[in-house]
């Protein structure tokens, strides 16, 4: 099966997006799946699921050896988050994939408002860490939107972490892949049920290819994280999804009616 030059630079896109920003994959990855690939949006947001689970988890193993990961935190916010997927990939099955699209693309809209207004996060200073109920809420709360979208969250994540848990930045980031690779896994087994009871099939070739292209991206990106003007690519990348989400609320909305 041949696609265009424009979906594999897209798979690229992806690994690009989380290496740089440490978040952002899954909110190129959905889109690109339906418009390039040609796949239905509960294939897709599936594949999403699986595409950024595997980027995160090789991503974050460089932090696990540099034990830069908050492993209190992956649990507190993450087996909430698994929980909460788990139940997001289960609504999905009472939700058209066109409605899905179009609360992604709000997703998208608001990612877009947190790149071009982000939180003021002190990089080194740890912020006081909150009750705990507040981190399971939230990790609840995250994990089902990720199952709903397949929007991986590390965008809602790190300034959760930063925040609630109070840690810094690095071990924020550090700590979000973890629990976006998890998260996003359990995601991906529930939608496998979720596909079998509507009779839609994943597309293994499509998802292992663009998972090779999207780690290889992932590793060219934070290679060049430290090197590029990351205020201007944010904004640049803000307004894309600004576009993006446009663009997939308009054409939902007109498909509906």
């Amino acid at each position: 099966m041949s696609f265009s030059v424009f979906a594999w630079l897209s798979a690229i896109a992806i690994g690009l997006s989380l290496g740089i920003f440490g978040s952002g994959g899954s909110i190129i990855t959905v889109p690109a799946l339906i418009y390039l690939f040609g796949q239905d949006e509960k294939i897709a947001i599936a594949g999403s699921l699986a595409i950024v689970g595997i980027i995160a988890l090789i991503g974050s193993l460089p932090y696990v050896k540099q034990k830069r990961i908050d492993w209190r935190m992956v649990w507190m916010f993450g087996i909430p988050g698994m929980l909460g997927t788990y139940l997001g990939a289960w609504l999905s099955v009472f939700m058209s994939g066109l409605v899905q699209l179009m609360l992604f693309a709000v997703i998208m809209l608001l990612a877009s408002g947190l790149m071009l207004r982000p939180l003021k996060l002190d990089d080194r200073t740890p912020h006081q860490a909150r009750a705990r109920y507040k981190i399971v809420i939230d990790g609840l709360v995250v994990g089902v939107i990720t199952g709903l979208v397949g929007v991986g969250g590390g965008f809602l994540i790190v300034p959760a972490l930063v925040l609630l848990g109070g840690l810094n930045m690095h071990r924020a980031v550090a700590t979000s892949l973890m629990i976006v690779a998890l998260k996003s896994f359990i995601g991906f087994i529930k939608y496998i049920d979720v596909l079998n009871e509507l009779d839609l099939a994943l597309d293994w070739h499509v998802l292992g290819l663009v998972s090779v292209l999207g780690v290889l991206g992932s590793f060219v990106g934070s290679t060049l994280a430290g090197k590029l003007p990351q205020a201007k690519l944010k904004k640049g990348f803000a307004i894309f999804l600004i576009v993006m989400g446009i663009f997939i609320l308009a054409q939902s909305a007109w498909q509906l009616l």
